[in-house]
């Protein structure tokens, strides 16, 4: 299941604010997926009791939820909320517990212990604890403070890649030995410092994690986190194991790349313009006959469009097929001396043709 972040993980991205309607509006394309959960924002985030008045009684079967650090203090401001979800993150590496919090590990488990009561006698009936920087962390602690929280009470552990330095093989390594020593939800929060963070989401489902964080178009801290929309059309189109309504997708990461300033590239995987685009001779005649020799799903499935164009790569079968497709004629001995001219004028230009300018190079 996925735990949607772009409200809290995507908006600690360096120059992103996001208005309270662009928040009310990434919110409902979420509801519109279909995802499990939604984390809103962290405690004191200005307009957070705001947007959560505004979302709570629209959210059907999603469940809301509020980033926490271990503190009572803060526990006692997202319990006011009326919030009935609340992830609180503690970290659990040794450089963090005595650089960062000053204490050392009793010290944290006794904090640990002591925040996560204090939730669940204030009425927060779900208790996340977030184990940040669990990837340096000494793996023992760390699944004993895992088992202290679900002896006072949690009822979820997410385990952070805060640096992104795992790999899928050593993800699902990490999963598998904190499921078997567990019997409360298991989460994931994969950082993609090396590329690795949609991949690493994936493996850790597929070992028995039963959420993964995620935010659209991955956006968060640094490099971000595993790519909302890259999860769930794996999810629903590939694995098809669940419901997720992707159709729309496109448009909302879209509408986050203008509201956060982050430049979509043309060919990033489920939200990029040219990703059904084709210029290569042969693909291009292999996708006029049977598509499905070189796309992995129908465009359509997300609301893209398939492009084929001719250019520098081009042969004799794509360029017939870009004169029927245009319902241009041109004599059967004139096709390769069209042939060469497509191709030149591609190269000059440095970009596949415009039908225009293949209509022009049929006439002349």
């Amino acid at each position: 299941m996925l735990i949607d972040t772009t409200l809290r993980e995507g908006a600690q991205l360096f120059g992103a604010y996001f208005s309270m309607e662009a928040r009310e509006r990434i919110i409902s394309g979420l509801l519109a997926v279909g995802v499990e959960e939604i984390e809103l924002g962290w405690v004191g985030q200005e307009g957070l009791d705001e947007l959560l008045g505004r979302t709570k009684n629209r959210r059907g079967r999603t469940a809301l939820s509020v980033w926490s650090p271990c503190r009572e203090t803060d526990i006692r401001t997202a319990a006011r909320l009326g919030i009935e979800r609340i992830n609180i993150g503690v970290p659990v590496s040794d450089l963090h517990i005595g650089e960062r919090l000053k204490t050392d590990r009793e010290g944290l488990l006794e904090r640990l212990a002591r925040t996560v009561l204090a939730a669940r006698l204030m009425g927060i009936g779900y208790v996340s604890v977030g184990l940040e920087d669990v990837s340096r962390a000494d793996r023992d602690f760390a699944l004993k403070a895992a088992g202290l929280a679900q002896d006072v009470g949690a009822s979820r552990i997410r385990l952070s890649d805060s640096l992104g330095l795992l790999s899928p093989s050593g993800t699902m390594e990490l999963v598998a030995a904190f499921r078997s020593k567990l019997e409360i939800d298991l989460a994931v929060h994969c950082h993609d410092d090396f590329g690795m963070a949609t991949g690493n989401a994936v493996s850790a489902l597929s070992a028995g994690a039963h959420f993964a964080d995620a935010s659209l178009l991955g956006i968060g801290e640094r490099s971000g986190i595993a790519a909302t929309e890259e999860l769930a059309a794996y999810l629903a189109i590939k694995e098809e194991s669940h419901a997720y309504d992707v159709q729309n997708l496109r448009g909302l990461c879209h509408f986050v790349s203008e509201a956060a300033g982050v430049p979509i590239p043309r060919t990033k995987a489920i939200a990029g313009k040219d990703i059904f685009a084709c210029e290569s001779g042969l693909h291009a005649h292999a996708l006029s006959k049977s598509p499905g020799l070189f796309e992995p799903f129908d465009p359509s499935r997300i609301s893209a469009n398939r492009m084929v164009a001719v250019g520098g790569k081009s042969g004799r079968a794509a360029v017939a097929r870009a004169l029927a497709d245009h319902g241009l004629d041109l004599p059967e001995q004139g096709l390769a001396a069209l042939v060469r001219e497509v191709r030149k004028l591609a190269w000059e230009l440095e970009r596949p043709l415009t039908c225009g300018e293949l209509t022009e190079l049929v006439k002349n």
